[in-house]
Formats: C-alpha cells, structure tokens, sequence
C-alpha cells in the first residue's frame, strides 16, 4: 500500500495514530510503528524532561519510525519544540495553533511538520509555511474538534493545496480508509480505534466505556465557549452540558473539567472523567492487539477497492 505518505514517512502502511494527550506514550506509539504505520508521543501538557524520557524510552521498543505531536497552546510548547532537535526526532504532528515561529529552526533539521487542520484556510495557510503534509480533522473525532465533517473537509482541502493531506475523524476501518482514499486523502489518522488495543494504557474502565459504545454515545461540549470537545457521555459530561444550557461563565465551565481527562484515563473515573473519544466508537466492540487493528483496515481497504474497481470496470 504504497502512497506519497508512506514515501513522506518512510512507514508501511498509510496509517498515523492520534497523538492523544494523557493517551498516547511510548507504549502505544511503538506498537502503532512496530504495525506497520506512525505512532506518535503526544506532547500535551508534559514537561520537556518528562517527554525526553518518552522519546528514548520508545527507541529501546522498536526501531521504525515515530513521532512527536505538539499541543502548540500549551506552555510546553517551546520546550518541546526544542526537544524533537535535540533527540532527533524526525517527523511532527502539531495541533492547537500555528507552528510558524518553529518552522525555520525544524526544516532546518529536516524534521518532517504536519499540521493537524480543520478548515481549508488553515490548511492553505500551512501549506505557505512549509507544511510536508497536513492532516485534515473532520468533527467526527474524539476530543477538540472544529466544524466540518470528514467527508466536506477532504476533498475541499485536496483541492486547495499541493501538499498530501490525511484524513482524520470517523475512520477505524477498512471501509473508512477507502472512502478518504476516494476522497483524495493519501492516508489517514486514527485515534479512537487504538483506545481499545491491548498496548494502550488508558484505564480498563475507559476502554469498556469504548467498545459498548452505540452510534449516540457521544457529545460535544463546550460550542459556547469556542472550544467544542467530543466526549463519551458521562455524569461529568452532562453537568457540563446542563451548565451550558444555563449560560454559566466560561471560567466555571473550565473549573469543571479540569484534570478530567487524567481522571478518566489514570483513574477511569465515570462520575468525574471526560471520556474523550469519537462517533465512530459505535463500531468499536473488542479490544485487540495495534497490530490486527491495523492489518485489519489495510486487508479490508484493499479488498474493497479491488471490489469496487471491479464492479465499475476497472475505473476506480
């Protein structure tokens, strides 16, 4: 399954794994790698030492390539920024923000940027800093979204830039890579798919929560306030919900849900956690090894498109 980003990445398979903040460590990224496609540490809130710790603890479990995402809101973010040079990381996710001040110094050191984007302008504006790729975001995904969806996002970005673009938001199967591949992505991103593998270390409560999931099991919160985040439903959650109902300030509303991820994902807090994760969990029903997730949406991806192509005569 060769496309311009398994040349870009040097990976097997067209396949990234989110880069989940609280969620995805050197554990899970290394298994996504060890599979064939591109695991990611992600950055988040972390201290510049502690993510240092990750990066060489990932180089002693597998020798494919990985990468680092960068939450470019957080405080952490110029720290981190610094970091991928100085352990030689060679690719970057980004989210949150622009990476333009970081740009120079990590092309510079050819360090492989793709940002993750949620609207054609962003992706333009990318594109013009001297993106390698961008990773467009649909408001199917778990955690901050924006507001188009997969299938409108693609092929709008696909048209506007000359760079490859990702699919990300809604896909966890074979029949969903296809689809992005139909729309013109040359890859795609998954990020709820691997809350449920066996080398994830979220609390088992967590996954549970992922599998029994059904097609409206999720939410979004926080439209109000212009930051919308998709989450499991949950006690928590529907305080949220209730409270944004009633006007309450973005200040409470904060308050709330601080520390509500690490709850969820360190505790496995049901009454206090948010449970981020996206609607495409209603078709997430065991947990499996990274590597049957991922073989599993290339084999079905493959056989579909085959299918297909016979079906139309050799057309697509």
């Amino acid at each position: 399954m060769n496309t311009q980003i398994t040349e870009l990445l040097g990976i097997k398979y067209p396949i990234i794994q989110g880069g989940m903040a609280w969620v995805a460590d050197e554990h899970l990224a290394s298994a996504v790698s060890n599979a064939g496609g591109l695991g990611l540490i992600a950055g988040g809130n972390a201290p510049k030492e502690i993510i240092r710790e990750k990066i060489r603890a990932i180089r002693s479990l597998t020798d494919k390539q990985f990468g680092l995402n960068i939450m470019l809101l957080s405080p952490s973010a110029p720290d981190l920024a610094d970091l991928v040079v100085e352990e030689n990381v060679k690719i970057v996710t980004t989210g949150a923000g622009s990476p333009q001040k970081y740009m120079e110094k990590w092309k510079e050191n050819n360090i492989t940027v793709i940002p993750v984007v949620a609207s054609v302008a962003q992706a333009v504006k990318m594109e013009k800093l001297g993106a390698d790729a961008v990773i467009g975001e649909g408001n199917e995904a778990g955690g901050h979204i924006g507001e188009l969806t997969t299938m409108t996002l693609i092929p709008q970005i696909v048209k506007a830039v000359t760079i490859p673009v990702i699919a990300a938001g809604g896909i966890a199967s074979g029949e969903g890579m296809a689809a992005a591949f139909m729309l013109g992505a040359q890859g795609i991103q998954c990020g709820t798919c691997f809350l449920a593998s066996d080398e994830c270390n979220i609390h088992p409560k967590y996954k549970e929560m992922v599998v029994k999931a059904s097609d409206i099991s999720t939410i979004v919160t926080g439209r109000s306030t212009g930051h919308p985040v998709r989450c499991l439903k949950s006690p928590l959650i529907r305080r949220y919900i209730a409270l944004e109902k009633e006007g309450e300030s973005f200040e409470t509303l904060e308050q709330l849900t601080t520390g509500s991820l690490k709850n969820a994902v360190t505790e496995g807090s049901y009454d206090e956690g948010s449970f981020m994760a996206g609607q495409i969990a209603g078709l997430i029903h065991n947990i499996r090894p990274c590597k049957e997730i991922i073989e599993d949406i290339v084999i079905r991806t493959q056989k579909i498109i085959a299918e297909k192509s016979k079906q139309f005569g050799g057309g697509i």
